[in-house]
């Protein structure tokens, strides 16, 4: 692939990921008027999505027969069980109705949104960086092919 080509499907990635975020972002407006069965529904749809957006990396990494970079891997997998965690957690709170166990709850909740958009926006950076990086590699290869040549 050519160093153009590829900076071009990136640039393609990363306009659809700018349309999620811009999507998850409208959507978090519109929460703060929803009444809470209503906002409860949207919760599941993301949920959901989450879930489906997940299953699918997974999906097409096994079905191209790639295998991740090890610490790509072992990241993906912390942030795995991180989420199982905190949705375990989500879901043992829906039970409790003492208020101040609930407050507690929407407090750590509001913590790990933070720490999942500051995730994100750390993710980003790092294709940034990925992305330059494999762009320089395959001008590099280039070079030497047209050397050897």
């Amino acid at each position: 692939m050519l160093a153009s080509e590829q900076l071009e499907k990136a640039s393609a990635q990363l306009s659809a990921l700018s349309a999620r975020a811009k999507k998850a972002e409208t959507d978090t407006q519109t929460a703060k008027s929803k009444k809470k069965g209503d906002l409860q529904k949207q919760v599941e749809e993301a949920r959901a999505s989450s879930q489906q957006t997940a299953g699918e990396l997974k999906s097409e990494a096994q079905a191209t027969g790639e295998e991740m970079d090890s610490d790509w891997a072992e990241m993906q997998n912390n942030w795995k069980a991180h989420v199982a965690k905190v949705r375990q957690n989500i879901d043992g709170a829906k039970a409790s109705q003492d208020a101040k166990r609930a407050e507690r709850h929407a407090e750590r909740a509001e913590t790990q949104a933070e720490d999942a958009i500051d995730f994100a926006a750390a993710a980003i950076d790092e294709a940034y960086y990925q992305i330059l990086s494999a762009a320089a590699a395959r001008l590099a290869a280039d070079e030497v092919a047209a050397v050897a040549s």
